[in-house]
C-alpha cells in the first residue's frame, strides 16, 4: 500500500490516496499500526483520501487508537493540498466531504504546490447536547469545573494559574477549553487524559489549555482524543477562537500559536463559520505492507 506522510504546524499523520489503493478491511487495525512510532511508520493517525459523490473528495480520519474522528483541521488542510498537488483536483477552491459536511477550502499555492490552505469550517456547535457534554445547558460557557473526582498532581491549578471555569464547543467534534497564566506550567499528561473520558463528556473530548497574550493573540496546548499530547489541532484552535470571543477574553481574529506553529482563525459571532489559515507540508512518500 502506497502512503504519503504529511503534516500540518506538527500534527501528522499518514495518508493514503483510495481513488487508487486497495485498503484492507481492518481500517482501525491498520491506523493503529501505522501510526506506532517505533513499529509503524509514525504519525497522530491515518487519514484516507476517498472519492465522494458530492466534493472533490473525501476525507477519513483515524486517531492513534484506531477510533474515527469527525474532523481534523490540520489534516483537512493536508488533504487539500495532496488533492491539489497530485491533480485530483487542481482548483483553487476545493470542496472537501468530511465526517461534519462539505467544507471549503482556498488554497494559497507557490510554484505550483499548495503551500497555505484557507478552511471555511462551518459554524460552530454550542449546544451542550450536540456538543455533546451532560453539563447544564443551553451552553456550556464558563461553566465552573466540576470535581474531576481522581487524584491529580498537587497544586496544579495554582502553579499554572488556572481559571477553573471551562467553555465547551463542537467544530465537528467535540472541544474543551480551558484559561490559564501559563500554558508550560499545565500537566498536560496528567490531566488530559482525565479531562478527555470525564463522564461530563459522553463521547470523550479534546482538551486544551490557553494562556492570552492580548486580544488578536494566544498560546495553546493540546490532548488530543484518541492520540494524546499533539504539536497542534486545527479544530481546538477553531474552538479557542469561538472560546475567546464567547467569553470575551480575546477577539474575533487572532493568531493562535501552537507547539507547530501558528494558525490564524476568524470568528465574527453566533450564525458566522470559523475561518483557519495554515500551512499544510508533504513529508515523504513510501510503501506499507498491508
Amino acid at each position: 500500500m502506497k502512503f504519503t506522510k504529511m503534516h500540518g504546524l506538527g500534527n501528522d499523520y499518514v495518508y493514503v490516496n483510495a481513488f487508487v489503493e486497495t485498503l484492507p478491511r481492518d481500517i482501525p487495525g491498520l491506523a493503529i499500526a501505522v501510526s506506532d512510532r517505533h513499529t509503524g511508520i509514525g504519525g497522530d493517525g491515518l487519514i484516507l483520501i476517498c472519492p465522494s459523490e458530492k466534493a472533490d473528495a473525501r476525507m477519513r480520519m483515524f486517531n492513534a487508537d484506531g477510533s474515527e474522528s469527525e474532523m481534523c483541521g490540520n489534516g483537512i488542510r493536508c488533504v487539500a493540498k495532496y488533492v491539489y498537488d497530485h491533480g485530483i483536483a487542481r482548483k483553487s477552491e476545493l470542496k472537501i466531504e468530511t465526517g461534519r459536511g462539505v467544507l471549503t477550502l482556498k488554497v494559497e499555492a507557490e510554484g505550483g504546490k499548495a503551500q497555505f490552505v484557507r478552511v471555511d469550517m462551518g459554524e460552530p456547535i454550542l449546544d451542550a447536547e450536540e456538543i455533546p457534554s451532560t453539563l447544564a445547558g443551553p451552553r456550556v460557557v464558563d461553566v465552573p469545573l466540576p470535581d474531576l473526582g481522581t487524584s491529580l498532581p498537587e497544586n496544579w491549578m495554582a502553579d499554572c494559574g488556572l481559571d477553573p471555569r471551562i467553555t465547551a464547543v463542537s467544530m465537528g467534534n467535540p472541544h474543551v477549553v480551558l484559561y490559564c497564566d501559563d500554558v508550560q506550567q499545565v500537566p498536560l499528561a496528567a490531566i488530559g487524559p482525565v479531562l478527555e473520558t470525564a463522564a461530563m463528556f459522553p463521547r470523550r473530548i479534546n482538551v486544551h489549555f490557553v494562556q492570552v497574550h492580548s486580544p488578536g493573540e494566544v498560546t495553546m496546548r493540546t490532548w488530543e482524543r484518541g492520540s494524546g499530547i499533539t504539536m497542534a489541532c486545527g479544530t481546538g484552535a477553531c474552538a479557542v477562537c469561538v472560546a475567546g470571543v464567547l467569553t470575551g477574553r480575546s477577539g474575533p481574529a487572532i493568531t493562535a500559536h501552537l507547539p507547530g506553529g501558528d494558525l490564524r482563525l476568524e470568528w465574527s459571532g453566533t450564525g458566522n463559520p470559523v475561518f483557519m489559515t495554515g500551512p499544510a507540508v508533504e513529508v515523504f512518500s513510501g510503501e506499507y505492507a498491508v
